[in-house]
This record gives structure tokens, sequence and C-alpha cells, in this order.
């Protein structure tokens, strides 16, 4: 009699490839999702530039600025980024177009950050208001929500609070 060899049968191998695959195939969403997040993420800081242009441009007229040029700003087709091809400002608020770098799966979609005031008081900062988080009391919000990227994808300080 020969003595069996050690190791792992033919099906035994296969079975324990099965599960790896398994595995594999429920973690993908997940790096998908965190992949477009951060994506979401690094896009917005473009954002910061209209923001501050807002904020003058509110903080000397004391009234919202209609578009890009009366915030001081280049035109939206010409504030780009790695993630953005375009920044527009309209009524105050600064939505986000994604394209460029950004995963197929958001390009060509929005996200809008909205300036909440407290009216009458210019000197007063600014609170931005991303999609449709709760506007703090006392201020008053401006311009319209744009933002149509599905809330999973949106940084935590876009999602709100969830209404029971």
């Amino acid at each position: 009699m020969r003595p069996r060899a050690g190791g792992f049968s033919f099906i035994e191998l296969i079975f324990v490839v099965a599960i790896l695959g398994i595995l594999l195939a429920m973690t993908i969403p997940g790096i998908k999702e965190t992949t477009i997040r951060k994506q979401v993420k690094d896009g917005m800081a473009l954002a910061d530039v209209a923001e501050k242009g807002v904020a003058i441009a509110y903080g000397l007229t004391g009234a919202m600025p209609a578009n890009n040029e009366a915030a001081g700003l280049p035109p939206p087709e010409k504030m780009i980024g790695s993630m953005v091809t375009q920044v527009a400002v309209e009524n105050g608020a600064v939505t986000l177009t994604f394209g460029n770098n950004a995963s197929a799966s958001i390009t060509g979609k929005h996200v809008t950050l909205r300036p909440a005031i407290v009216v009458g008081q210019p000197i007063v900062p600014i609170a931005w208001i991303c999609n449709d988080v709760a506007v703090p009391n006392g201020m008053e919000i401006r311009g319209e929500n744009a933002t149509d990227i599905p809330k999973g994808w949106l940084p935590v300080e876009c999602r709100g609070i969830e209404k029971k």
C-alpha cells in the first residue's frame, strides 16, 4: 500500500475558490461607492472659490449675486477641476457639475451649496447648506437646490438628518 499524499482534494480547492469569489463580489459595490464619495468630496473643494466670491458680493451689496459675473468669478465653464466641469452661481447658490475625471456614475450630475443668511445682517457670516440639510434657526436660505447625486454618494455633511 502506498501512503496517501497530504493536501487538499480538487473539490475542496474549488470550494475555497468559490467562497473567495463570493466575498470579493460582495466588496466591489462598497469600493465603488467609496470611490464615488471621495470624488464628490474632492470636487466640492472647488466650491470654496465660488463661496468666497458670493460672500464678498453679498457683503458689499447686501444682495445675493445673480450669476458668476456678479460674484466676481470667471464664467461657469472656466471654473473647472479634476472632477468638475463647471461651477455656476445662481442667486447665490453654487452648483458644481461633475465630469472630467469623475466616475461615469456621477458625470453630468450636480451638487448645490446654498447660502443661509441672517436677513438684513450682511456682516454675519454665510452658512453654506449642502443639498437638503436643515437651515440653522434664525437664518434663511437662498437659491435653488439642484443636487441630483444619490444621497448615499454625498459626503456626510450633505445628507441631512433622516426623517422618521
